[in-house]
């Protein structure tokens, strides 16, 4: 049984799925934690994974996702969660108006077992949208178009965004990590 660590229920459902569709057991750990300050989603990612590793003795992982977006010199990038809660998808419209809108979600994934920590990055690139598209998803997932499609992340289904998505490509090799460990 691996713990997850989140306060994000939508994390915790399109991770759970694909997990125990490897084959793994997970159990969801609800829990809202401080983040350092930093410019690095690995940076945030790995430190709060080693403080929570002083409390939790069982196998465990947690998760950073930011939006950086290059016209905003990585802006959201780590700080993706508040700026969502500030000013939302309006308030990225806007700051993008007239501008170049290549973008990329990166996740990273830090999983610690023994006090040892490993840490996995998914990355997905796309561009931001002129305007919110879809009901599906959360958080910056109604501008996002990822490369090589027409439409938000929040526009195509559920099991067509988690083949994709920048949170599945770190989780793929968290997997392959964990079975080859098995093996």
């Amino acid at each position: 049984m691996i713990k997850f660590i989140t306060s994000n229920e939508h994390k915790f459902q399109e991770i759970s799925r694909k997990l125990e569709n490897s084959g793994f057991s997970i159990e969801w750990i609800k829990l809202t934690y401080e983040e350092i300050q930093a410019d690095d989603t690995s940076e945030i990612s790995a430190d709060s994974a080693k403080k929570l590793s002083t409390h939790i003795n069982d196998p465990f992982f947690l998760e950073d996702t930011g939006l950086y977006i290059d016209s905003l010199n990585g802006f959201p990038g780590p700080y993706s969660s508040f700026v969502s809660k500030k000013i939302g998808n309006p308030g990225i419209l806007k700051l993008l108006d007239g501008k170049d809108r290549t973008a990329r979600f990166i996740t990273v994934i830090t999983y610690c077992e023994d006090k040892k920590f490993h840490q996995f990055t998914g990355i997905l690139e796309g561009s931001i949208s002129k305007e919110t598209k879809g009901s599906g998803g959360f958080g910056f997932d109604p501008i996002f178009i990822p490369k090589g499609f027409d439409r938000t992340l929040a526009e195509i289904s559920t099991d067509e965004k988690n083949s994709i998505s920048h949170r599945t490509l770190a989780l793929n090799q968290l997997i392959l990590f964990l079975s080859e460990r098995d093996d």
